[in-house]
């Protein structure tokens, strides 16, 4: 074995019942787990549920019931989802585990005993939904950010867990370990939190209203904040601090999250373990969101996405795969049935479901199901095969290593287009005419039968079930641990004379036009009971002024090529670029956008740039112009053509 690794999804709320977002950061782990077994590292892979808190107790007095009967019946809603998504994981977690709890009671004790926990009188804007208080400064119009909730005013005596002493400490970590948070995008975000003064944690909540909660061990009176208990969980799933699968297993810690609880992860987590003296996780990976037909999923909106229903309908692994395929892990991807159905054809039964029919079926008709021999000396073109199998598998490897999961599958994907080439430009069923070619018939079946036993391994991790079928089909050893040390592991895989088997339809097409036209019809009744709700705004914003063609003719808008970029230190947001406008020298840009670019991914783009903007410094850094971008909702990105021009070009 090589490496350990601890792969963990967060510990879901009780408050909702599985959806695509928690299916996808649930197969991410699996997918994940299973790649990390098959180039041969020692895995442990957790998920869970997050139990307690102020809108579990009140969703339970909603059913007059009691809070422990609604989380079971919500939890266990949760361990049924998974399994048949193919979802194998090593531990299930609650919150509400007597082993969770007194783990949450021994690391308040020590911190509570190391002086980091105090107990003082605090007033402020708390929000139910989040179960949190805010700042004045954090509300927009007076309002919750996420719920547009007006939030209530609670003034109460509390726990103060004293987050602010590890402030410095977490920047230095961060900035010393660039990827202890990835994408960069979210690193720069907890960077730019950590560049204002960081408030104390309330991390108690009284008894007098909320009792839902695991009581503080040095006060009874209270009970825990619901988020100092649940990222707790990851520590109690190693049975920390004495148990093998900690000492083991720790160290390898990586986090799968989305977004929204990047603040939790990436800020009260590490200041926790700092205190609690524990080391800090390996990584924190966030992802972006899913928008269901181009809006966030909301249940206002009517369009949540319930897993199973999908993966009833077309496959389990057929959503697997789409799922993995589509989302470009860190930035927010579309769903909707249409695009599934799309892919599914395209992908699946027009690429790998039709390369596996013919080659099947030829060599069913040519070699009687068994595979020949391998070409001696390699053949005509042995040489090329091997090739393009362990150069598709080294930057598969690499990619999956680091989450890259769409690029790893394009690029399985290549392989199997260009064995789709190969049979059309072999042309196995005229070789088979004449008994003289029957050497170069049997080379060519047999390459075509390796690159399928490839591809078979490489797809396990996301369609495990597909895998599976395709190695017994071809008469290999199906997919496991330790496959894939290295790209050559895949060579060869298929051996000689082993006896192959016609498969049906492994992904039957499916007809576009009556998923399409049931979307519509869908659409059209959640339009009829509910109107459309416009976006919201971060700000009221009123028309634009409107302008002359004469005062636009005075920007001078032109296209340049940046030659390089680099981050600003103390200046988490701002990139400096040198670009080519087509003079003399580059000109030196200042752009707000280190939060969506990394600054190597610049390199070799085109941007606009307004080039008559009077100079100005930002950061002591003077900028000569502005990059012109695109912001929506949750993004930004740069304005560009889509053919390459000559830097200097005029825009207009």
């Amino acid at each position: 074995m090589k490496d350990p690794i601890y792969i963990t999804t967060p510990i879901y709320y009780v408050n909702a019942e599985p959806h695509l977002g928690h299916a996808y950061t649930t197969i991410v782990a699996d997918t994940w787990a299973r790649f990390n077994r098959l180039v041969g590292n020692q895995v442990r892979f957790q998920t869970g549920t997050d139990e307690h808190g102020d809108k579990i107790a009140e969703a339970a007095e909603k059913e007059n019931i009691k809070p422990k009967q609604f989380a079971d019946r919500i939890s266990g809603m949760f361990q049924a989802a998974w399994p048949p998504l193919d979802i194998e994981f090593d531990n299930f977690i609650r919150t509400t585990d007597q082993k969770h709890i007194e783990t949450v009671q021994t690391i308040l004790q020590k911190v509570y005993d190391a002086g980091d926990i105090y107990f003082a009188k605090y007033g402020g804007n708390y929000c139910v939904g989040c179960e949190r208080f805010y700042t004045d400064r954090e509300l927009v119009d007076g309002k919750c950010p996420d719920h547009q909730t007006v939030p209530i005013y609670i003034e109460e005596e509390n726990y103060f867990f004293r987050m602010s002493k590890y402030q410095d400490a977490l920047r230095e970590h961060i900035e010393k370990n660039p990827d202890f948070i990835r994408p960069a995008r979210y690193r720069n975000e907890v960077l730019s939190f950590l560049s204002e003064p960081l408030e104390d944690l309330c991390i108690s909540r009284p008894k007098t209203r909320l009792e839902w909660g695991i009581t503080l061990p040095f006060d009874d009176r209270f009970v825990t904040y619901v988020w100092f208990d649940a990222l707790i969980n990851y520590l109690t799933g190693l049975d920390w601090p004495d148990g093998e699968n900690y000492k083991t297993m720790w160290r390898g810690t990586q986090h799968l999250i989305a977004k929204d609880i990047l603040k939790p992860h990436g800020i009260y987590w590490p200041t926790m373990l700092m205190a609690a003296g524990i080391p800090l996780y390996k990584n924190l990976n966030v992802h972006g969101y899913w928008n269901v037909d181009s809006s966030k999923m909301s249940k206002s909106l009517g369009n949540v996405i319930k897993p199973l229903d999908l993966a009833q309908v077309y496959g389990v692994d057929a959503f697997r795969y789409f799922l993995m395929r589509e989302m470009n892990y860190g930035l927010d991807a579309n769903f909707s049935e249409g695009l599934m159905v799309d892919r599914y054809n395209a992908d699946l039964a027009n690429d790998l479901g039709n390369l596996t029919s013919r080659v099947l079926n030829m060599m069913s008709r040519y070699e009687k199901g068994v595979v020949p021999e391998a070409p001696a000396g390699g053949g005509q073109e042995g040489g090329r095969i091997e090739k393009l199998i362990t150069e598709t598998a080294r930057v598969y490897a690499e990619e999956m290593k680091t989450l890259g999961f769409h690029k790893a599958l394009s690029e399985v994907w290549s392989l199997v287009k260009e064995a789709n080439r190969y049979v059309v430009q072999s042309e196995p069923w005229e070789l088979a005419k004449d008994p003289a070619n029957q050497a170069r018939l049997d080379e060519v079946l047999y390459n075509l039968v390796q690159i399928l036993g490839a591809v078979t391994v490489m797809i396990w991790p996301v369609m495990p079930s597909t895998s599976e079928k395709l190695s017994e089909i071809l008469g290999m050893d199906p997919p496991g641990s330790g496959l894939l040390t290295k790209p050559e592991d895949l060579l060869g895989l298929v051996p000689q004379g082993a006896q192959t088997t016609k498969p049906k339809a492994l992904f039957p097409r499916v007809d576009t036009a009556k998923v399409k036209a049931k979307a519509a019809k869908a659409a059209a009744k959640t339009q009829e009971k509910k109107p459309a709700k416009p976006k919201k705004k971060k700000a009221p914003q009123g028309p634009a002024p409107e302008v002359t063609i004469d005062e636009f003719a005075r920007l001078d808008l032109k296209l340049g090529k940046v030659l390089e970029a680099e981050n600003i230190k103390g200046a988490d947001r701002i990139l400096k670029l040198q670009i080519d406008l087509g003079e003399e020298t580059p000109r030196q840009v200042v752009a707000g956008i280190a939060l969506h670019y990394k600054p190597e991914d610049l390199v070799g783009k085109q941007v606009v740039v307004v080039a008559n903007l009077k100079p100005v410094t930002l950061k002591g850094i003077e900028s000569r112009g502005m990059v012109l971008t695109a912001v929506g909702d949750d993004t930004v990105r740069v304005v560009a053509p889509d053919l390459e021009f000559t830097p200097g070009s005029t825009v207009r």
